[in-house]
């Protein structure tokens, strides 16, 4: 199936993300969110390391629960503890290096800065919606 990204030219140009994402009729698969931790638990240290697992077991969990892929994908929600534009790099680094393993498309993503995760040591949540042919 083919997931249609587009972008407004009444709004700023995004740089690594769509808009908006617009999928044919199909199967809605909601992910909940998917920290950095490997399958042990352990979490690595530092928010490029966790990001990068946490989109990794976001895909594990994405192919585990369906026959979907990345290129499912319709929308990113991310929640980073105590966001700061400052932590733009970090942040990148650890999408760059989970891009490498999945090749993620330009879906609509919107980052939330929180205050806490449910585990202190979580540093970033991603969750996302995916739609898959019927």
């Amino acid at each position: 199936m083919t997931i249609e990204f587009r972008n407004s030219d009444k709004l700023p140009a995004p740089a690594g993300f769509s808009h908006a994402s617009i999928a044919p009729a199909g199967r809605i698969v909601h992910l909940a969110g998917q920290i950095g931790t490997d399958a042990d638990g352990t979490h690595p240290e530092g928010l490029a390391a966790q990001t990068e697992q946490a989109f990794l077991n976001l895909v594990d969990a994405l192919t585990g629960a369906s026959d979907a892929t990345v290129t499912d994908l319709v929308k990113v929600t991310a929640y980073v503890v105590g966001w700061r534009e400052s932590m733009q790099p970090e942040l990148f680094a650890g999408i760059g290096r989970a891009a490498a393993v999945n090749p993620l498309p330009l879906v609509p993503i919107t980052l939330v800065g929180v205050h806490s995760l449910f585990l202190d040591e979580s540093l970033i949540e991603i969750e996302a919606v995916a739609v898959i042919a019927d």
